[in-house]
């Protein structure tokens, strides 16, 4: 049986990405970006998500696209949602059937 790989928190990618090869520091980047210690403590640990606001900071700071880290909080959020809700959706919801569709 093969074990599933729980998904990557966009804080794990800030730690191993960023953090260590750059040698930063949570302090540091808090004080670089100008939001709290506690912010980046939080996103590090998965405790916090990444949002626009921290996006753009973080997009400035290391030259990156708000984007790139927004598409990592939004990618993390669906495959959590997808582990707790796929079997419930595949038993409530029947998937429209388009083979009646009428075109104009």
């Amino acid at each position: 049986m093969t074990k599933k790989i729980s998904p990557i928190t966009p804080g794990e990618i800030l730690m191993e990405e960023f953090m260590k090869p750059f040698g930063l520091s949570q302090y540091k980047i808090a004080k670089d970006i100008g939001v709290s210690a506690r912010r980046i403590n939080e996103i590090v640990h998965g405790e916090r998500v990444i949002s626009a606001d921290t996006a753009l900071r973080f997009s400035k700071y290391f030259t990156t696209s708000a984007q790139f880290w927004l598409n990592l909080q939004s990618h993390y959020n669906l495959e959590i949602e997808s582990e707790k809700l796929s079997k419930k959706l595949n038993f409530e919801i029947k998937p429209l059937d388009t083979s009646r569709l009428v075109l104009a």
